[in-house]
């Protein structure tokens, strides 16, 4: 069995984890820095949204354009009186794309893009899209993204509780937030692909979510019937079983999505195919950041806050106190935690070795030597 192979079966046999749980405001501490850039970019910058969106048109020239892209952005924005955009496409054509035009400029813009060519008018390709079909665009877009949060909280609230549900909508908010802040930062166009990947990449999130929330469920289902664990400790012990899996199922996901969009868009040009994988990219790796040490932090502080897993917790420590466990006890030289305790539990909340009768975190009494 390979390295990681082992890492991931100690992992899920609690023998080894990571205090995920436990360096929690860690964890927030970064993803708040990460929000700040994100909103920081969508303020400064803005987001281009295409012309789906804003109407207007956009040109294409024959493969292998005789002029530059400063030179047929300096075409279109005199003839139009507009901000145009420009981009080389990988047969050599040009893609230029001038919004809020009517039907007159569009004409007129195109006329002179061919004349500067020297080819038929006929030869430059012009899509003409509408203010209004573009506003109905945007209604569309934000309409799928508030009815998928809304049933995503339903069904969260129904499998699991109505904590995970918010703790889902949390880490799936991060994920689009920081998706549209790259958006603004790298200037990329926002088109309707850009939507589908952003639905797309919700989806791929809310999957590691729910792996780790399943896990986190079983773990803590029997939790006021053993006196070993905190409800934190053991929802530690339910994401460290699963990271690996995340972990490697994203990795296997960003492959070939990273090869459409650095490899695949630089070879065929931009369009479609780039709009979709930016978003699919930064989405995946988003979400299985907040999956791991978002959502279920944001669980736990939710599920301490109850009277009964608070007491619950509050005698667990108590015991430990009258036991003389020390508070905070390092963890072992290989950061692992120390024997008989739960593996990643936070500090102050580690358990002794199981003394003879202790409940294991199943609930059954480990027998005396």
């Amino acid at each position: 069995m390979s390295r990681l192979g082992n890492l991931g079966a100690k992992l899920y046999r609690g023998e080894t984890s990571y205090d995920f749980v436990g360096h929690r405001k860690l964890w927030y501490g970064i993803t708040l820095a990460f929000v700040v850039v994100a909103l920081l970019g969508l303020g400064l910058r803005g987001l281009f949204m295409g012309i789906e969106f804003q109407g207007g048109a956009v040109f294409t020239t024959p493969p292998k354009a005789s002029i530059s892209e400063a030179e047929a952005r300096d075409i279109a924005q005199d003839t139009a009186d507009r901000d145009a955009r420009v981009q080389e496409l990988g047969n050599g054509a040009l893609r230029v794309q001038v919004t809020d035009l009517d039907t007159e400029q569009s004409g007129e813009t195109r006329a002179a893009l061919a004349d500067a060519l020297g080819v038929p008018t006929q030869d430059i390709n012009a899509e003409l899209v509408g203010p209004s079909w573009g506003d109905q665009m945007t209604d569309k877009a934000l309409q799928g993204i508030v009815v998928f949060l809304a049933l995503v909280s339903v069904y969260l609230a129904i499998a699991f509780e109505w904590r995970m549900a918010v703790a889902a909508l949390v880490a799936l908010v991060h994920d689009l937030v920081i998706t549209v802040g790259v958006y603004a930062i790298v200037g990329f166009e926002v088109t309707p692909g850009t939507v589908v990947g952003m639905l797309t990449i919700l989806g791929y999130s809310l999957y590691d979510t729910v792996v780790v929330f399943d896990k986190v469920k079983e773990k803590t289902r029997a939790l006021t019937k053993q006196d070993r664990y905190t409800y934190s400790e053991l929802a530690n012990l339910g994401i460290n079983a699963t990271v690996v899996r995340s972990v490697n199922t994203s990795v296997v996901a960003l492959l070939p999505v990273g090869a459409l969009l650095f490899i695949g868009s630089g070879l065929l040009g931009g369009g479609m195919l780039k709009d979709i994988a930016l978003s699919l990219f930064v989405g995946l790796a988003a979400g299985t950041f907040s999956s791991i040490v978002i959502a279920t932090p944001v669980v736990v502080d939710l599920k301490t806050r109850e009277p009964a897993v608070r007491e619950h917790d509050r005698r667990i420590l108590a015991r430990r106190a009258r036991a003389g466990t020390r508070e905070g006890e390092p963890a072992g030289a290989d950061g692992t935690a120390g024997e008989g305790s739960p593996a990643g539990a936070p500090a102050g909340d580690r358990a002794p070795a199981a003394p003879a009768g202790a409940a294991g975190p199943s609930g059954h009494r480990a027998r005396g030597r």
